[in-house]
């Protein structure tokens, strides 16, 4: 059969920029990529992808219905059923691809991200699915040459089949462990061709339901072993793409060794891998561990650790991973300002892990989602260059740590101070005075700086 490329959303042109009084639904009226704020543009700032799974893998199915999005013509189930089995898993990847670039573009997003099998249905075997694997990046890099679109990052679904059920690297079965390397071998390949940027590892299987018939200290020896070898292959590839490993408390495992930023930066730190991950951050992750949602994204770039967000979002009232598109302007204040003060996430990005409700059937919904998000972030990147250029909350905060300025403060920070000198210290000085936190004021701040 000879692929046909198709239009999908003939309905939708390609967004542009019209600003703050513009009517218009599919225009940005935000997010202006060419605009330079604090030395870089908001393109620059922001880097933006559009993820392969929610947005054209879901069909939006949940435990208690199947899917409502019938109009996905990319779907396998829409193929012509004459063909046989390989050519209809070949027609139906590329007609997704077709679709996908196509919003790439209109959306005017330079980045995607991508599990190995959004891309293509798996194959009868592990060397079907592999060729599948190499055929469907072929035309991937095709389309990424005639549009200018890249892949921001690539990863291996180790949690969807059932193979899986009791992991991938932290499996009790070494054949699954080995099944788990393939695949983890073959999409770094993958995004090695793709010119991926990242390439991330969430271990949604890497837990356990019971302690009852766990090893936990031999599982996570195994993860560790596994990360190794993933160092290994990836100095052998050649690769200079950035490993990300990307926390999760819980769902679909009861638990997971992943479970937020500081259990992972202490993992990396325990087993020596420090140095060759950072991590993903998905808020809607963070809340779920119980933080809020700024939280892991702050925890990990104050270690030099944070390598690219999942900007997505959760409803608080729900406890489970509903993949939202932000529309909240002070949290995108508080994730733009911290990503404007370590200087960007390049080479990591802020990828779309959001997806349209089962509700919004209508294929302009993609769009319209993407677009309210995409200003909701250029909003919050305008307001924190604000409050990071007035000064006002970080001359704050240097006020209430000004004491650790002294020289006795800094030898305590340099390592160089006793225990017995700091105790003479407190004879010294007697009773603190008490120091108000301001907390009031300086949510104030932030609120002067989003009302503005």
């Amino acid at each position: 059969m000879v692929h046909a490329v198709k239009e999908y959303f003939p309905e939708v042109p390609a967004i542009k920029f019209e600003g703050q009084d513009s009517k218009n639904v599919l225009a940005f009226h935000e997010y202006n990529a060419d605009e330079v704020i604090l030395g870089k543009s908001m393109a620059e700032w922001c880097r933006f992808a559009v993820c392969y799974w929610h947005t054209f893998g879901g069909m939006g199915s949940d435990p208690f219905g199947p899917g409502t999005f019938t109009n996905r013509a990319w779907d396998l189930s829409l193929v012509d059923g004459n063909l046989d089995r390989k050519e209809r898993i070949v027609e139906a990847a590329k007609r997704k691809a077709d679709a996908a670039f196509e919003l790439f573009t209109k959306l005017g997003v330079k980045f995607y991200t991508f599990h190995d099998h959004d891309l293509i249905e798996e194959g009868a075997d592990l060397a079907e699915s592999q060729a599948l694997l190499d055929e469907i990046t072929e035309y991937l890099l095709t389309k990424q040459n005639e549009t200018g679109v890249k892949c921001l990052w690539g990863t291996s679904n180790l949690f969807g089949h059932r193979r899986f059920m009791n992991g991938g690297s932290t499996n009790p079965d070494l054949a699954v462990f080995a099944h788990a390397a393939a695949h983890v071998k073959k999409a770094m390949e993958m995004t090695f061709k793709l010119g991926g940027e990242n390439f991330v590892f969430w271990g949604g299987r890497e837990g356990y339901q019971s302690i009852l018939n766990t090893n936990t200290r031999k599982e996570l020896d195994h993860m560790a072993a596994f990360f190794k070898m993933v160092v290994a292959f990836k100095e052998q590839l050649g690769a200079t793409f950035q490993l990300l490993i990307e926390p999760k408390p819980r769902e679909p495992m009861k638990h997971q060794y992943d479970y937020d930023a500081a259990t992972v930066v202490a993992f990396l730190h325990s087993y020596g891998l420090e140095k060759h991950f950072k991590l993903n951050i998905e808020p809607n992750h963070t809340t779920l561990a119980g933080h809020d949602y700024e939280h892991d994204i702050y925890y990990s770039a104050d270690y030099q650790m944070l390598g690219s967000v999942d900007c997505n979002t959760g409803d608080p009232l729900l406890g489970w991973d509903t993949d939202q598109f932000l529309m909240d302007e002070k949290k995108a204040l508080l994730v733009m300002k911290k990503i404007v003060e370590i200087g960007g996430l390049a080479p990591g990005g802020l990828n779309f892990d959001a997806k349209v409700r089962r509700e919004s059937s209508d294929l302009v919904d993609l769009f319209i989602a993407h677009i309210g998000s995409m200003d909701c972030f250029a909003r919050g990147l305008r307001q924190a260059a604000k409050l990071i250029e007035s000064k006002s909350l970080s001359d704050l905060v240097a006020t209430r740590y000004a004491s650790w300025n002294s020289d006795l403060g800094k030898r305590i920070e340099e390592g160089k101070a006793t225990l017995e000198e700091v105790a003479q210290y407190a004879k010294q000085v007697g009773e603190p005075k008490q120091l108000s936190g301001k907390q009031e004021l300086a949510e104030l701040m932030l609120f002067r700086s989003i009302a503005k």
